[in-house]
């Protein structure tokens, strides 16, 4: 009984403590969707495309990222603010596999032809040895 008791008080101090590293899947989920909407409000304000923004971001949440950049644009809209240029360059488009495993085959074909091609023509110093 008296063991019931003490461990009552303790009991009650722990279920309070957020210092054990116990993550609240309802704080995780709100911290991205709150990291989603800043990512989102930066691209709006660097003058980026949304399109760009989810190229950047492939592990933001789309949805938050998307909200916090319509969020941005009308405050942007309101307050009649430029955006700011951005440093970073954007990505170039990258090429698709296929494409670049159909590419890779005809520069070999070539550098053969052209070993073909220099095969027929007799060297210098065959010419000058004829003359």
């Amino acid at each position: 009984m008296r063991l019931s008791l003490s461990l009552a008080p303790l009991l009650a101090l722990l279920v309070g403590c957020e210092q054990l590293g116990i993550e609240d899947p309802a704080k995780v989920a709100a911290a991205k969707e709150a990291e989603g909407k800043a990512i989102g409000s930066a691209c709006r304000h660097a003058m980026r495309a949304i399109e760009d923004c989810y190229t950047l971001n492939p592990k933001a949440n789309k949805s938050a990222v998307y909200t916090g950049w319509r969020e941005m644009d009308e405050y942007m809209r309101e307050n009649k603010l430029e955006g700011v240029a951005p440093v970073v360059p954007r990505p170039e488009p990258k090429k698709p596999k296929a494409d670049e495993e159909e590419e890779e085959p005809t520069p070999k074909k070539a550098d053969k032809a052209d070993k073909a091609a220099k095969a027929d023509k007799p060297d210098k110093a065959s010419k000058t040895a004829s003359h």
